[in-house]
């Protein structure tokens, strides 16, 4: 089984579409209908099922949400089938059931396996599920960032690998150059705030300030302006602990306690309750000697220096200076100060850090050149044959004498890397301008595909890139959408040849309006409105016998019953069956 098989569409309230089932088939499936019956709606429908843009306008009008729901056939073990179980997905008898929801709103909801995930979940897995074409590729096509792309698609491990170091050597260069920029364009800047921090960490260390010395400072200043008072204080306190030597007939506090300490002592024996308390009041005793003493002290200690004075609040005042502009304290002050060195030694590093940038800068310069070469080696090569593969597959889509080339050109830069000896502009993906050529017949010269393509003969150009892709890098299911236009008579049988070839190996579903190309399908689906402008379940029908001569006649010569018309409509079908 094919991996990505896309079984059946359901689609809903989308369009025109009211409720409709898509049956695909394996191989080859052409979608066909008159113009405006909603063939489009099947592509819009799969590209909401691969994570698409959600359009509002693409709800039906009276309709609340439109939906989308789809059965991929899968293999067990491939790596999107991984990706979705790991997001939560539950297989379905080896099927992978996807659903888009859009409201006439905007709003957008996703489900795959039964689960809600992300809508880019659906595009992650379509590349490797789906490949869809229509006009608008054909446009991208025409970009030459789209040509270097699917030149660098073709070559596979040839590029990518060198690619992929260079992209990291490119983006390290971006990051270097982005920092020596910063550094040398703000060196004024910088000078400045080096200046400012250097005299700052200058001012306070000349203080030398110490953690808490500005709490220190206040509590020895309150003391020192209020000795006086302070040595009065204890001095006072002292006397009614002790006694004043110059009252012997005084009472103080001792004395009082020790008569309270004999009283109790003499019947201590008696109630060792009264004996508790008796030491309790030895121990009062003891601590009113001790504080006594500390009293004294203190106020021997006490000395109201106004020189000591003076020097303090001088060192206050110093140190507040710092406080004022370095933080609200002296730790805070010191903090500042450990940070600013530490920055200061950033910022005088920057003639050093210069030094090492620039030589990186130039180190890998040199690096993205020799990069730069193997990718445009890699690319020469592979053009040569990507270029000779489209070039035999156009020989089948009735473009027999067409050449397909490819020009690799670097632009010149004085300020870009040096790649052959020369110094070329460069980018996030190498050196090279890639263009693709096309010289439709002999003698005509080869001119970019923009220019030189008519729109069938570019149509064909896209089959063939995609044709030869399938043999490369494979891509489990291709829907074209219009590849066919600008195409008519025999060219268009052999584009309905080729995908009816390329079915062989992948599923097809071709949106066409050319008989010739829906002939070769394998299956052939009807798009048709009702009355009442709408497209329901019965107006998607596959098409078998009677039925499909009658549409590929309508087709043909736009009459059902056109004699003429059947006949060669049968005479198709007998091309196409005879060629499978």
């Amino acid at each position: 089984m094919v991996m990505g098989v896309l079984e059946e569409m359901r689609i809903r309230s989308l369009g025109v579409i009211d409720d409709a089932v898509v049956e695909l088939s394996p191989g080859f499936t052409a979608v066909t209908g008159e113009t405006g019956a909603g063939k489009t709606m099947v592509v819009t429908s799969l590209g909401l099922l691969l994570g698409g843009r959600a359009d509002p306008a693409l709800v039906r009008i009276g309709s609340k949400n439109a939906v989308v729901e789809g059965r991929i056939a899968v293999r067990e073990g491939a790596s999107a089938v991984v990706r979705a179980e790991e997001a939560g997905a539950e297989l379905d008898d080896g099927a992978l059931l996807i659903s888009r929801t859009v409201s006439a709103e905007g709003r957008s909801r996703a489900h795959l396996g039964g689960r809600s995930v992300p809508v880019g979940m659906l595009a992650e897995l379509a590349d490797e599920l789906v490949a869809v074409h229509g006009q608008t590729d054909q446009q991208g096509l025409l970009k030459l960032s789209r040509q270097r792309q699917a030149l660098d698609r073709y070559a596979g491990d040839a590029v990518t690998v060198p690619l992929a170091r260079y992209t990291e050597a490119y983006q390290r260069l971006r990051t270097v150059t982005a920092e020596l920029d910063e550094i040398t364009t703000r060196a004024r800047e910088r000078a400045q705030e080096a200046d400012l921090l250097r005299f700052g960490l200058d001012e306070i260390a000349a203080v030398e300030p110490r953690p808490g010395e500005d709490g220190e400072l206040a509590e020895e200043a309150e003391r020192l302006g209020h000795a006086e008072a302070l040595a009065s204080a204890a001095t006072a306190a002292h006397a009614a602990l002790v006694g004043n030597p110059e009252d012997p007939e005084g009472v103080d506090a001792a004395t009082l306690v020790a008569g309270a300490h004999r009283a109790l002592e003499a019947v201590r024996s008696h109630d060792p309750a009264l004996a508790g308390l008796a030491d309790r009041i030895g121990e009062i005793a003891i601590l009113l000697g001790d504080v006594a003493g500390e009293l004294a002290g203190y106020a021997d200690d006490l000395d109201a220096d106004p020189l000591r004075l003076a020097a303090v609040e001088e060192r206050r005042a110093v140190l507040t200076a710092l406080t004022r502009k370095y933080g609200p304290d002296m730790g805070a002050v010191l903090a500042w100060a450990e940070q600013s060195a530490a920055r200061l030694g950033e910022l005088d590093g920057d003639d050093e850090r210069i030094g090492e940038l620039t030589a990186e800068r130039d180190a890998l310069r040199g690096e993205l050149g020799g990069l730069a070469q193997a990718l445009t080696d890699a690319r020469a090569e592979a053009a040569e044959r990507f270029a000779a593969a489209v070039t035999a597959e156009l020989a089948s889509l009735a473009m027999p004498h067409a050449r397909v080339s490819f020009e690799i050109r670097q632009s010149e830069d004085p300020e870009g890397v040096e790649v052959g000896g020369r110094m070329v502009a460069y980018g996030p993906s190498g050196v090279d301008e890639v263009e693709l050529l096309l010289a439709p017949h002999p003698g005509a010269p080869p001119r970019p595909i923009a220019k030189g393509a008519s729109g069938g003969e570019l149509s064909r150009v896209m089959l063939a890139v995609e044709v030869v892709f399938a043999g490369t890098d494979p891509v489990p299911t291709y829907l074209f959408d219009e590849v066919d236009a600008g195409v008519g008579g025999k060219a268009a049988v052999e584009i309905g040849r080729r995908l009816a070839r390329l079915a062989k190996t992948a599923q097809v579903v071709v949106v066409t309006h050319l008989p010739q190309v829906a002939a070769f399908a394998d299956r052939q689906l009807l798009v048709e409105k009702t009355n009442d402008g709408s497209v329901t379940r019965s107006g998607v029908k596959v098409l078998e016998g009677e039925e499909r001569i009658r549409e590929l006649s309508r087709m043909l010569a736009g009459q059902e019953d056109s004699e003429t018309a059947r006949a060669h409509a049968e005479e198709l079908l007998a091309t196409a069956r005879a060629d499978g």
